[in-house]
């Protein structure tokens, strides 16, 4: 009997919020947890197209980032985006970076930019390029040389810290560690926190998913740019077929 009356108020709330128009329904969704936003969307075709239109980003950005509508468009190779992409950036900028001043969308955008060109991608462009990128936006956007590098080695830092633990990942790292070295000058070289980075995962998340010869080729990279290396890396074991 129960089972039977939540279910019909289940379905008497569906169909009192089906009646509701788009602008009243937006109103409501932007004040509930974001991270409940995905599963909303899935309820209703209707709501679905809400999530996939513009005006439920504008009035989230508004309501979420109120200063985002003072924000100017800036020059540089990364675009500034639509409300959505505006709001995914001044999120992580906010909860990734936790920062809250004038350079908070700019770090988001370039951090999903990274972010996307490593993950989405069979074959990115190599780490110098991708780096470069970054730090052209920042200098474009009247960061100082210093400061823009130290921005660019956070994002890369962030970004190599929230990948997915699979194949494509290890693959990514191990090619980011066997790039030859390129002479480049100051801010356009990765910082050396960032190169570490890519070694200290590749042996501690995925040291058992190296072959023999992989490995050692790695190995001899990492002793010929850091002295001392951590003990730990000089264990491995061989990759299983279950492996990742």
């Amino acid at each position: 009997m129960t089972d039977n009356r939540d279910s019909d108020t289940l379905t008497l709330v569906g169909n009192s919020f089906g009646r509701l128009p788009d602008h009243l329904l937006i109103e409501i969704f932007i004040r509930l947890p974001v991270s409940e936003w995905a599963q909303i969307s899935c309820v209703k075709k209707q709501w679905a197209s809400l999530f996939l239109g513009e005006c439920l980003w504008q009035a989230a950005l508004m309501r979420t980032f109120p200063s985002a509508s003072q924000a100017k468009r800036w020059p540089g190779p990364i675009p500034q985006g639509l409300s959505k992409r505006r709001f995914a950036a001044l999120y992580v900028g906010k909860h990734i970076f936790a920062l809250d001043n004038d350079i908070d969308e700019i770090v988001g955008h370039t951090y999903l930019f990274l972010k996307e060109q490593l993950e989405l991608s069979n074959m990115p462009p190599p780490s110098g390029i991708l780096h470069g990128t970054i730090i052209d936006q920042f200098i474009t956007c009247g960061k100082s040389r210093d400061v823009a590098h130290e921005l660019a080695s956070q994002i890369w830092l962030a970004v190599l810290d929230n990948l997915e633990e699979n194949q494509h990942t290890f693959l990514l790292l191990k090619r980011l560690a066997l790039e030859g070295d390129v002479f480049l000058p100051f801010p356009y070289s990765r910082s050396i926190k960032v190169q570490w980075r890519v070694f200290e995962k590749l042996f501690t998340d995925f040291r058992n998913c190296f072959d023999q010869a992989d490995y050692y080729d790695v190995l001899a990279i990492a002793k010929n740019k850091f002295q001392p290396i951590p003990s730990a890396w000089f264990k491995v074991q061989r990759c299983t077929s279950n492996s990742l």
